[in-house]
């Protein structure tokens, strides 16, 4: 069987596909959606022996009759199952070895994440130094947003006219 630090590794690696992508979720539990993600995240399917379709089926094995998830124990069956398929010249227990190397130490990779497009018209619109008037106002120097105080206009309460010199002053006038 795995080592202890390897068998913490793979627990862990259990915990960050589980949580992927739900924030409700503990990472006690693991649903069907990212157990295909962590078995084509770490290459358990390769399309020939092992399928995306072998990985439902193994999923749907170990899981519970009415169950929609699956806890640790039954993802470490759902390993054991798929590892001799995987690794067919291995023996049983070498192939879940070598499964277990595959997922251990592993987290979900984010591939495919929209990227903003900076081409042609898009980039002149986007480019924050190249805005004028109240909309420049929106923006700091580096170009980051500032929020709200960028988009509302921010009443000065203190009495004086804006650009006054001697604002704040008159107290210091009147006391003495």
């Amino acid at each position: 069987m795995a080592g202890n630090a390897e068998l913490a590794s793979l627990e862990e690696s259990f915990r960050k596909f589980a949580i992927y992508g739900d924030t409700k979720a503990t990472g006690q539990e693991m649903n069907g959606k990212n157990w295909a993600k962590l078995c084509k995240d770490c290459k358990v399917t390769d399309g020939k022996s092992v399928t995306s379709t072998d990985v439902d089926i193994v999923f749907s094995k170990v899981k519970g009759k009415t169950a929609r998830v699956i806890n640790y124990e039954e993802f470490k069956k759902a390993l054991e199952e798929l590892a001799p398929k995987r690794f067919k010249d291995k023996s049983k227990e070498e192939a879940y070895e070598a499964i277990c190397q595959l997922v251990a130490g592993k987290e979900p990779i984010n591939v495919g994440v929209t990227k903003a497009k900076t081409v042609g018209a898009v980039e002149r619109l986007t480019d924050t130094s190249k805005y004028t008037g109240s909309h420049k106002e929106r923006f700091d120097e580096s170009g980051k947003g500032k929020g709200k105080s960028g988009r509302e206009n921010i009443v000065d309460t203190s009495g004086y006219v804006s650009a006054y010199k001697n604002a704040g002053t008159y107290d210091a006038k009147v006391k003495k």
